[in-house]
């Protein structure tokens, strides 16, 4: 058995400079006055954890590289089959976890290590669109769970018959926003209905909204005179406060447009707060797409939540198969996709676009 170079995985990443300047962001962060220049105290700490983030897990790697190819000789003088088996699959699992880690070298944009808001809105399809939206929730919150985020429910809105006609996640671990971004757009469903007496096949859609969590102090400038502030009572769990009390809040922008809403806390002032948060996130990151030509990937083209629009298609019958149009990535196992494994299409997305 011989190892491939694709593994010295320390030539890519370049850890030896990256390793120096975190020793040089250590002595700094050190100092009895680094804490005299509040912003760039801040902006020193963001850099380092940015560069560890990825730069330990590189070093893990390479310190297990380090072990097989101690091993490996070992192994094949004494033509130890079982040994040599399991050093296989270290290296299986090595690269993949290296297929990762180049994934997350391209996450360097100025949100991308943002927690995030994942909102989910039906589009044509009517009950069934709001079910998928139900469908599409569980998927994101499996995926989620897998890469060892927590996610919380900000607001939901449920469906007059079935499912919900919308629904806001946020997520909270590891550049949520960098991987999570890859979602935004259209989601188009195809299969037999099961709202339809006839069992025929029905095609429904539902749109995805990203918007990185923003929770450093920002200047944007929101006049109260801008805003139309709607309260109502929750429709979620959370005990008999909740449900007799006008605590839920929605806050609509006036200039922009944009809709925020929240009922996952327990007061009005709390859900307000929470509104207002998501409402300065999605400023933010507007003002950032105008001001970086870079970023302007990260809003995307506005598209109808309908025909025509999708970014993927999930087909059920009469064959299954999960498609996505930007990258032509697919898959035929539609169960396992909607039981989380987003994964290969979040990381052939990212490999294409960045």
């Amino acid at each position: 058995m011989s190892i491939p170079v694709s593994y010295i995985c320390g030539g890519i990443f370049d850890l030896a400079s990256k390793e120096a300047r975190i020793q040089e962001l250590d002595v700094l962060m050190a100092s009895p006055h680094f804490w005299d220049q509040n912003e760039q105290a801040q902006a020193a700490i963001a850099e380092s954890n940015n560069l560890k983030a990825w730069t330990l897990p590189a070093q893990e790697l390479k310190r297990r590289l380090s072990d097989v190819q101690a091993l490996l000789p070992e192994a094949d003088a004494l033509g130890d089959e079982t040994l040599l088996n399991e050093l296989s699959r270290e290296l299986e699992e090595i690269d993949t976890k290296l297929g990762e880690l180049e994934i997350r070298k391209m996450l360097a944009g100025e949100l991308d290590n943002k927690n995030c808001y994942l909102e989910i809105n039906s589009g044509a399809g009517g009950t069934e669109a709001c079910d998928w939206v139900s469908m599409l929730s569980r998927m994101y919150q499996r995926w989620a769970a897998s890469r060892n985020w927590k996610v919380d429910v900000i607001d939901a809105l449920e469906g007059d018959v079935a499912g919900l006609k919308s629904i806001t996640l946020k997520f909270n671990g590891e550049f949520a926003f960098g991987y999570t971004k890859a979602e935004k757009g259209v989601h188009r469903l195809v299969r037999i209905s099961p709202f339809d007496s006839n069992a025929k096949r029905h095609t429904s859609f539902a749109s995805v909204e990203v918007t990185p969590e923003i929770i450093d102090n920002i200047d944007i400038e929101i006049r109260p005179e801008d805003l139309r502030v709607d309260t109502y009572r929750s429709s979620g769990a959370g005990g008999q406060h909740v449900n007799k009390t006008d605590s839920a809040v929605r806050i609509t922008h006036l200039p922009s447009g944009f809709v925020v809403a929240s009922q996952s806390q327990r007061s009005q002032i709390q859900n307000r707060e929470s509104c207002m948060k998501m409402l300065r996130s999605k400023l933010y990151e507007q003002e950032v797409t105008k001001r970086e030509e870079a970023l302007k990937t990260l809003a995307g083209e506005k598209k109808e939540n309908a025909w025509g629009s999708q970014i993927r298609n999930y087909v059920f019958q009469p064959y299954t198969l999960v498609k996505d149009t930007r990258t032509k990535y697919e898959v035929g196992d539609v169960a396992r996709v909607m039981d989380g494994d987003l994964d290969p299409f979040v990381f052939a997305y990212l490999k294409e676009f960045g």
